[in-house]
């Protein structure tokens, strides 16, 4: 398990997530593994927010505007 910290590029709020990933998986992926081989266990959510700092909520203010 590791702490992943992100800026939302909505809200711009930084979040630190604990999720449930080995570091050799990050390293995987940050050395362009696609994440979904790379961690193919973890929810398109967390997995989203990995990439790109978006959580749900993101998506919901973006769909509600």
């Amino acid at each position: 398990m590791i702490d992943i910290t992100r800026t939302s590029p909505i809200t711009n709020e930084t979040i630190c997530m604990e999720i449930e990933i080995t570091q050799d998986q990050y390293d995987a992926w940050k050395s362009g593994v696609l994440i979904q081989d790379a961690m193919p266990d973890l929810s398109a959510d967390d997995r989203e927010y990995i990439m790109t700092g978006m959580t749900p909520e993101d998506w919901d203010k973006l769909n509600s505007d």
